[in-house]
């Protein structure tokens, strides 16, 4: 389980996170919900390690994450970019993780091979990444992320670069794959839809902090504050 314990994160002047907390189970896909410029994209640096929080605490199965780097957090971290390497294929992309644990080649190709029939992308190791949709794209940043068996996975507004069609489609199946590699994720996001969609939880955020947590049928029926009541109950849900 992760849990993250009223972490605080200021800019000079600007506070960006405001004592947020927040808790994601074994197995859990959270959405972290909430207005443009309020701390989203921020908590999830703190939670991968690439932000020192100013205070607050970080834990995952019990274990203090303050001193541990990012690339020893074994978390998966997935941005709306993709960022994808255009001199490697597909299979190439996929096995980068794997090659930076030192696994032998077999390994690798056992494992890259698994993942891209997980995402729906089987047999396309040869493909060049220069040529894929953005759907595709999407599709070999996730096996990507997922290739190293994350313990947590970490998604950035994923879809905000794709048109309204791809992400109705491709939100679904993001839940499933995540779903079937039985991993916990965090999912960010200004889009309810998405989040509606895609999480088992909802972690509304405002203003630096995490207002309310639950499901949505939890929220509606009992919301934390006049704000918290307007938001979910935007007509997109």
């Amino acid at each position: 389980m992760l849990q993250v314990r009223d972490v605080t994160v200021s800019f000079g002047d600007t506070t960006a996170l405001d004592q947020a907390t927040l808790e994601v189970g074994d197995h859990e896909i959270v959405a972290v919900l909430g207005p443009s410029g309020c701390g989203k994209s921020t908590l999830l640096r703190v939670i991968a390690g690439l932000q020192r929080p100013d205070s607050g605490s970080v834990t995952f199965d019990g274990e203090a994450l303050e001193r541990v780097p990012a690339h020893l957090r074994r978390f998966g971290l997935m941005f709306q970019d993709y960022a994808l390497f255009p001199h490697r294929n597909v299979g190439r992309n996929v096995a980068f993780g794997l090659e930076m644990q030192g696994l032998q080649r077999s390994e690798v190709d056992r494992r890259v091979a698994e993942v891209l029939e997980l995402v729906g992308l089987g047999g396309w190791e040869q493909r060049e990444v220069e040529g894929l949709s953005g759907g595709e794209a999407q599709r070999v940043a996730l096996a990507r992320t997922l290739a190293p068996r994350p313990r947590l996975v970490l998604l950035d507004e994923p879809l905000g670069s794709l048109d309204r069609m791809l992400r109705d489609r491709l939100v679904g199946e993001i839940r499933e794959i995540l779903q079937a590699a039985s991993t916990p994720a965090i999912y960010v996001t200004h889009d309810h839809d998405e989040a509606e969609r895609i999480a088992d939880r909802l972690a509304i955020m405002r203003a630096g902090r995490i207002v309310q947590a639950g499901t949505l049928d939890e929220i509606r029926a009992s919301p934390a504050t006049p704000w918290v009541q307007e938001f979910v109950g935007d007509p997109v849900f």
